[in-house]
């Protein structure tokens, strides 16, 4: 019990525990193979309704492909489903009485959040990786060469492990699964009133102001300059549109540093 009471020891042994739930979250997905085909031809579905439906009326700023224009969007949008999806699987773990046996069991307390937004975070990749396929099939493709397709990359994970902290914390709020299903909606309009779909310019100027400041329309921003994509944002837009790789980083480390302690002490309390 003596290697475990030094800070680093802790650390590797969370570490360690959490690796463990990582592989337990992915093996639960395994046995569900419906939400894996769900989650798949969502980029499909996606593409088709905003891409070819939608996208005939949208015109592109400064002109270009639509489709170009779009997936940037849909990266962006499919990185907040983690809230949703982490929510629902702990709030799911807390109201089946899962965290309890896991307290009962000789393991780090904090692996069980760290073990959810680890999963999350796979899952991800996965989902990007989806819509990655389906972009190149319909036309989109990066155009400023390999770093900076890698950077837009790692931005769109960085945000999505952030935004998954707050699906924990969340989960833990709510009284059940039920709940978290019924708040899962809720979070549409986010995605919604963004850049990601049509620019802000059009929108009346206290609804642009939320659109502008909106952590989705910064990483649409951000990816389409790192991509080359058409849509960049001009000189005249609002200061997080301008800056959109910085703001999603200062985004990201908001919410961690929010988020991170509140979904600790929830979890925490939540077993007393």
């Amino acid at each position: 019990m003596t290697s475990r009471t030094t800070p680093l020891s802790r650390l590797r042994w969370t570490f360690t525990d959490g690796l463990t739930l990582v592989g337990r979250e992915l093996a639960r997905l395994r046995q569900e193979p419906g939400q894996i085909v769900a989650a798949l031809a969502f980029p499909i579905i996606m593409v088709v309704l905003f891409g070819y439906v939608l996208g005939s009326a949208i015109q592109v700023p400064g002109g270009g492909d639509y489709r170009e224009f779009l997936m940037p969007g849909l990266f962006a949008m499919v990185t907040f489903t983690a809230v949703q999806g982490v929510m629902g699987r702990m709030a799911a773990d807390a109201s089946q009485g899962v965290m309890d046996r896991f307290r009962s069991m000789p393991m780090a307390r904090l692996a069980v959040p760290f073990g959810h937004t680890g999963a999350d975070l796979l899952i991800g990749m996965l989902l990007l990786a989806a819509m990655v396929t389906t972009g190149l099939l319909v036309g989109w493709q990066p155009h400023h060469g390999l770093l900076p397709t890698a950077e837009a990359f790692t931005l769109i994970m960085l945000l999505r492990y952030a935004l998954s902290w707050v699906g924990v914390y969340l989960g833990l709020a709510v009284k059940d699964e039920r709940s978290a299903a019924q708040l899962a909606p809720l979070f549409l309009p986010i995605t919604m009133l963004s850049n990601a779909f049509v620019p802000t310019d059009g929108m009346p100027a206290w609804l642009r102001f939320i659109a502008d400041w909106n952590p989705i329309s910064a990483l649409t921003a951000a990816t389409r300059q790192l991509f080359g994509n058409p849509g960049a944002p001009y000189a005249d837009v609002a200061w997080p549109l301008t800056h959109p790789a910085a703001t999603v980083l200062l985004w990201s480390a908001a919410l961690l540093v929010v988020f991170i302690p509140l979904s600790l002490r929830a979890y925490m309390r939540r077993g007393r």
